[in-house]
């Protein structure tokens, strides 16, 4: 393979300024950071804390392997809804637990006793994909009230599918283990009635149905938590739990006993000797266009987040606003697809066989979107750019072998499809601060909305206001660029969350693990290609 050259100079003033502006991307991502670690207003928090009791984020940070990576998923999950806040009432994610690759979820009972809301159950639903789909043993650590009541319209059809694929991962042999910390009511009881492991601390978990009061009013029957739904109770009588805990440590340490006890073994694919990238990742903030209408080379990324910034690029001299080839990532093949301009006919083409290659050696694949569209015009339509787009779409639609995307600047229009956005399911898709993402730019988006209310007042016969029409464009433009930012995008669950971009190489590095803890084969066939 070769070595990737850099052209970039890194004291040069476009450099300089993209570093910058850069600089204020990541700023802002570390502030949305800190609201996304918010664990519940500070009296509930010193509540917990003088009762002997764990938040939700020192419970992981107490399961997990000593200086094992956590990678979180979701955490912006429901921001800027009228919801309980970024990430909602569970922390989730994936990290190495006795050894083994598993996704955690966490209850934040330190807000609303854990309840879950609209993003909250979004979020599980898609954390649940990630889980089945990558076969990862799950271990939820409990404390939640179940729905919350106000947003019941939202969450019933939809809340029995988290209990569903609980059941169905068990079927497929995917465990999950649940830790009960404290109480858990009716969606909340199910969790762990659904799991094949459940371990219940004693004298502070209590789980089940309905509570005393409900109960009471139900039957007329007059009852105490603890024996209604207590640990010893669950563990003595009625067997709802296989494991009574001393206390939250020692549910803890029983949580990475059990883990440890289904290892399995893992299935490799990757070389021994890993090359870090010869190009410092500090230098990604300068070679990307913090501006998304000012383009970069894809390869001087590629080349700061790839094992030794080896690159084989297939078909380099053709189709050049798509560059694709292949790379190993901290060992593990992968082929990578990245946008350097409009797709063209032939830079479609190019994409859908190189799809189709990598699925005849089943190899992953990692989409680097900063991808405007298709292009346009009389002259492309009769080249055929529907059907050439459609081939590649056609090709990232019927592909089997998982598939990893990035948006490092613009996701607009079909461009999205084709490189594999959000509803083409890639196994992680992640997105950069700068990124925007929306059926066209605001502006495109304004234009044509003038261009329409022209045509349309000329059809009936009326003049257009212009001043009317420019006021309008100008709030359009305001209101497109406010919901197509990476903030209102991962908020809206369109991602599994917004990074630093000087972390895409470990981000990617533990996502190469998660994706081979599964074994894969690449698609045999494809749908029809209209030639």
């Amino acid at each position: 393979m070769a070595v990737f050259k850099s052209k970039i100079n890194c004291n040069a003033e476009s450099y300089q300024r993209n570093y910058q502006l850069m600089q204020e991307k990541i700023a802002e991502l570390e502030e949305k950071k800190q609201d996304a670690l918010f664990q519940g207003e500070e009296k509930y928090i010193e509540r917990t804390k003088k009762s002997g009791r764990l938040l939700a984020r020192e419970r992981i940070e107490l399961l997990l392997d000593k200086d094992s990576p956590f990678v979180e998923l979701l955490p912006f999950a429901g921001w800027g809804m009228n919801g309980f806040g970024a990430g909602g009432t569970t922390v989730s994610g994936i990290g190495f637990v006795s050894g083994v690759l598993t996704m955690i979820n966490s209850n934040v009972g330190t807000i609303k006793g854990g309840a879950v809301d609209s993003a909250s159950l979004q979020k599980i639903l898609r954390i649940n994909e990630i889980t089945a789909e990558n076969e990862l043993p799950t271990i939820n650590m409990v404390e939640s009230a179940g729905a919350n009541l106000p947003d019941q319209a939202k969450i019933f059809n939809y809340g029995g599918v988290n209990f569903r694929e609980i059941t169905r991962r068990s079927k497929a042999r995917i465990p999950t283990i649940s830790v009960v910390f404290g109480n858990s009511t009716a969606g909340g009881a199910y969790i762990p009635g659904m799991s094949d492991y459940v371990i219940m601390v004693k004298n502070e978990a209590k789980v089940f149905l309905a509570g005393p009061p409900l109960v009471k009013m139900a039957t007329n029957e007059i009852t105490d938590e603890e024996s209604l739904g207590g640990a010893k109770m669950h563990s003595t009588i009625s067997g709802v739990a296989d494991y009574m805990a001393e206390n939250e440590r020692d549910a803890i340490r029983l949580a990475r006993e059990t883990i440890y006890n289904l290892k399995k073994t893992h299935r490799r694919k990757r070389t021994e000797k890993v090359k870090e990238p010869g190009y410092d990742k500090e230098e990604i903030l300068g070679v990307m266009s913090a501006d998304i209408r000012v383009p970069f080379d894809q390869r001087e990324l590629i080349a700061r987040i790839v094992d030794g910034s080896d690159f084989s690029e297939f078909k380099p001299l053709f189709g050049s606003t798509l560059i694709t080839g292949y790379a190993y990532i901290n060992g593990y093949k992968i082929g990578i697809l990245a946008n350097n301009g409009v797709l063209f006919s032939e830079a479609a083409n190019k994409g859908a066989q190189f799809i189709q290659l990598c699925n005849q050696n089943n190899t992953p694949l990692l989409f680097l979107q900063n991808i405007t569209g298709f292009m346009v015009g009389r002259k492309y339509e009769e080249e055929g750019i529907i059907k050439h787009g459609a081939k590649m779409v056609n090709a990232v639609s019927n592909s089997t072998v998982p598939a990893i995307t990035i948006i490092t600047g613009a996701s607009y229009g079909a461009g999205n499809y084709a490189m594999c956005g959000r509803a083409f399911q890639p196994r992680f898709l992640f997105s950069y601060p700068n990124s925007k993402i929306a059926v066209m730019g605001p502006e495109q988006l304004a234009g044509v909305m003038q261009t329409i209310g022209r045509a349309a007042a000329e059809k009936s016969g009326v003049a257009y206001d212009e001043e009317l029409g420019g006021r309008m464009a100008q709030a359009m433009i305001k209101e497109a660029e406010k919901q197509s930012n990476a903030w209102y995008a991962s908020g809206q669950l369109w991602d599994d969350g917004v990074i630093d971009p000087r972390e895409t190489r470990n981000y990617l590095k533990m996502c190469m693990e998660v994706i081979h803890n599964a074994s894969f084969k690449g698609a045999e066939g494809f749908g029809v290609f209209r030639m």
